[in-house]
């Protein structure tokens, strides 16, 4: 730079000088133009002149000696002014070569001049432009809260424009991808900051709830699988007892079909004796009503109810197992009250208390009670 500028001052002090110069030759040229033109004026004047003493020789044959003498004289005069007009031309002309030469010499040291000014402005324009980027750089790293040293120091060893400016275009592929700047990001993220928050404290307070439910759910099904297992086997254990009182032998008892006891199934095996059944549906249905009585009657055991309603649970038993069935409410009747419907008589012989119905008149029915203990003291009288 400081090369270019000595030299465009050089150039300057050149194109001064070819001014001055220019400017001089133009003023002789002037001077020699107006001479020339005098000249001219001069030399039209004698043409003219001797055109007029042409025809005054035509009009008189005999010339006057002092006019020949005149004429001649202007011819003479004529004759020279014409050379020095020739000198002054040929000076003309080669002022006006000089004078091109030096509009040209000029004209050249402008444009060499004008081009070393754009250089030099353009890199006076690329230092300005380098020195904000600087001082931006250096501001955005100061505002990133980092050291411009610490930062120099990270850079890596081999480090290229090349690899930089892919850098840089990554970078400016993920902003545009961003889309455009929005200026009411940062309300917008503070007030998604607070209602985060809210939310985070919500969560959070469910988060608690959900933890108190899954334990309370925990305790429960822990308390589930105890009460079950344990209701599972007072059960199966009255049941083992009661199935061999009423069908006189046999045996029977409840297995869970499932590994969880939260939701196993319960299989009823029984089997009366003298038979090898595999599965309760190949018993009877005298059978099978007999092992559903003995499981319903270990499950009053367990959990006994004020009454208990048989509604002609005897309809399908022979007289030997109605005769076991009468004896096993009899035993239950001290903790249970008994209310059956039945059609058999060995059954009704076993209560206490017999309501009945009859219709006497069609369409008309008529119940009727009748006292066993009464009844049979009457019967005894």
């Amino acid at each position: 730079m400081e090369n270019a500028r000595q030299k465009a001052a050089r150039d300057k002090d050149s194109s001064h000088e070819l001014t001055v110069k220019h400017q001089t030759q133009l003023t002789q040229l002037r001077s020699l133009n107006t001479a020339l033109d005098r000249i001219t004026t001069q030399v039209q004047s004698y043409v003219e002149r001797q055109q007029q003493i042409q025809n005054n020789l035509k009009q008189n044959d005999d010339p006057i000696p002092a006019l020949k003498q005149e004429l001649e004289e202007k011819l003479s005069s004529r004759v020279s002014i014409e050379n020095e007009m020739k000198e002054a031309k040929m000076q003309v002309d080669e002022v006006e070569h000089q004078l091109r030469e030096l509009e040209k010499r000029r004209t050249e040291t402008q444009e060499n001049s004008q081009g070393i000014r754009d250089e030099l402005a353009g890199k006076r324009l690329s230092i300005e432009g380098a020195s904000v980027k600087r001082e931006a750089l250096e501001q955005q790293i100061t505002q990133a809260s980092y050291n411009l040293q610490d930062v120099i120091a990270a850079l890596p060893e081999v480090l290229t424009v090349a690899s930089c400016e892919e850098e840089l275009e990554k970078l400016a592929a993920r902003i545009q991808r961003l889309g455009p700047i929005n200026l009411a990001a940062i309300d917008e993220y503070t007030s998604q900051s607070e209602r985060k928050i809210y939310l985070d404290q919500q969560n959070d307070d469910l988060e608690k709830a959900l933890q108190t439910l899954q334990n309370a759910i925990r305790k429960i099904d822990r308390e589930t699988r105890t009460r079950f297992k344990e209701t599972f086997d007072k059960i199966n254990k009255g049941l083992q007892e009661l199935f061999p009182k009423i069908f006189g032998g046999g045996h029977a008892y409840l297995d869970m079909i499932g590994e969880d006891l939260l939701d196993t199934g319960v299989a009823i095996m029984a089997r009366p004796p003298g038979k090898r059944n595999s599965t309760i549906h190949l018993l009877s249905g005298g059978e099978k009503a007999m092992t559903a009585i003995a499981l319903v009657f270990s499950i009053f055991h367990l959990n006994p109810s004020p009454f208990c309603m048989l509604d002609e649970v005897d309809a399908p038993l022979d007289d030997a197992n109605i005769a076991r069935y009468a004896n096993l409410v009899k035993e239950m009747s001290g903790l249970i009250q008994f209310i059956f419907i039945t059609h058999n008589r060995l059954t009704m012989e076993s209560a206490n208390q017999l309501m009945g119905v009859t219709m006497q008149e069609p369409g008309v029915s008529r119940l009727v009670s009748v006292d066993i203990d009464e009844a049979a003291e009457l019967a005894a009288m």
